[in-house]
């Protein structure tokens, strides 16, 4: 829970990742893990290559499916946690055919949603509460490594930052590069204080 708190909190944007559960108990989140991504502050778009690659890693790990590509996290940066339509089409279009998945939703302030989808037999639907389990052993809360996975995933996008005009961008010679990552933008500011 607290590398999520932090993750959503460390940039402007949406963030989100795979809910990483424990064996003997899928709705157990162990971890949540980042992939290439895309955000604003009202979409999260996972870059297809990356979330392949983490696949491969968890199953190379000893996992099976049901503990890495069930559970999706992500968050919003106002106070609502509530599925936008955008929201609504990724779980049915990435989620849809998996026989059940889960997409948890937390929003500044501590709001959350949490929805469980079946998709076998009759199908259904069903809102969850969720909580942390502190009686359960976690390891230490490492910001340094969290800020670095943050870095190294997360490309902002923000449509309203530029300082050139529409006009002056379309005529800049490398306007279809691939925008800078968050770990292209890193200050050196922020690490001499984190070290």
């Amino acid at each position: 829970m607290s590398k999520l708190l932090y993750l959503r909190d460390v940039g402007p944007t949406e963030v989100g990742g795979f809910g990483v559960s424990n064996a003997d108990d899928l709705l157990l989140v162990e971890d949540i893990q980042l992939v290439e991504q895309i955000c604003s502050v009202v979409s999260v778009e996972f870059d297809d290559d990356s979330v392949a690659d983490f696949f491969d890693q968890q199953v190379d790990a000893g996992r099976q499916p049901e503990q890495f590509a069930r559970i999706w996290i992500h968050t919003h940066p106002g106070a609502s946690p509530s599925p936008s339509g955008t929201d609504e089409e990724t779980f049915e279009r990435c989620f849809g055919g998996v026989d059940w998945a889960v997409m948890h939703i937390i929003a500044e302030e501590g709001n959350s949603y949490t929805r469980a989808r079946f998709n076998v037999g009759p199908g259904t639907e069903r809102r969850l509460r969720s909580r942390v389990e502190f009686e359960r052993e976690f390891p230490a809360a490492d910001h340094e490594a969290w800020f670095i996975e943050y870095c190294d995933n997360v490309t902002v996008y923000d449509p309203f930052s530029s300082r050139h005009t529409f006009t002056d961008t379309c005529y800049e010679s490398d306007w279809w590069e691939k925008a800078p990552s968050a770990a292209d933008r890193r200050s050196d500011s922020f690490l001499e204080a984190v070290g």
